[in-house]
């Protein structure tokens, strides 16, 4: 997928990493760029339409699909971290709410559009995914579950041409990780390796260094492969033996 003179939306687009998707989108020759976002757009120019866009209100959805006549790259960008020790459930459920079931709903709400595009929808997920932060075990757990949200997508939405793409993403510079002292990259390169990876049609893109020393043991993992063995049988109906041995 080759962002020049594509149609994209962006959730999440006011800051962060949503913004620097913004700005790479334009730098990759994007035709229009439709940016959701909750709160005032930096960005002014002519190619980026703003669409207010809270994922988890559903009126908001329902009025950004008015807004779009054609798509064809979903980015579920929007996301949310909080400290906790799971201790408070409505926090986790915040972290489902948005982080989860706001990428299901913006992704159901779009999906006639990408499918008509034979399009792309791209998740923006977390080393966490894989294995948990512990002081944000309710942010890690929202996003190990839209990885396997990823997982499913990708095989079920297969025979509709749309292709989906899950970004294990490391720590970028954001507000979320201001309080970590740990190794973190810019939004723009996290921008730049996510639409590169796109562009290389890879289904788990690793753009960050942290993320790229799990890329070689993920992609040759007993996990990856069951995935490929479990949407053969979505794919070609075949009669796959699953307890055979990886």
């Amino acid at each position: 997928m080759q962002i020049a003179e594509k149609t994209v939306l962006i959730t999440g687009a006011n800051r962060g990493l949503g913004e620097a998707l913004v700005k790479e989108a334009l730098n990759k020759g994007a035709k229009r760029v439709f940016a959701g976002t909750r709160g005032a757009l930096p960005n002014t120019n002519p190619r980026v339409t703003a669409v207010t866009l809270d994922v988890t209100n559903a009126s908001h959805i329902q009025q950004a699909v008015g807004q779009v006549a054609d798509l064809d790259v979903l980015i579920n960008n929007a996301g949310i971290g909080f400290y906790d020790d799971l201790t408070d459930l409505d926090v986790i459920q915040k972290h489902l709410d948005v982080n989860l079931l706001g990428l299901l709903k913006v992704t159901q709400a779009f999906l006639p559009l990408l499918a008509r595009s034979k399009g792309a929808i791209v998740n923006i997920l977390s080393v966490t995914s894989v294995a948990p932060f512990p002081v944000i075990p309710g942010y890690s757990i929202s996003k190990a579950a839209a990885l396997n949200l990823t997982q499913s997508l990708r095989a079920l939405l297969t025979r509709q041409g749309v292709s989906v793409h899950g970004v294990i993403l490391g720590s970028v510079d954001t507000d979320m990780t201001r309080g970590y002292d740990i190794p973190k990259v810019s939004p723009a390169s996290a921008a730049a390796g996510i639409f590169d990876g796109l562009a290389k049609g890879e289904e788990d893109i690793f753009p960050d260094p942290t993320s790229r020393t799990l890329a070689d043991g993920w992609r040759a993992g007993v996990t990856k492969a069951f995935e490929r063995r479990i949407n053969a049988v979505v794919l070609e109906g075949a009669q796959i033996d699953l307890t055979e041995r990886l």
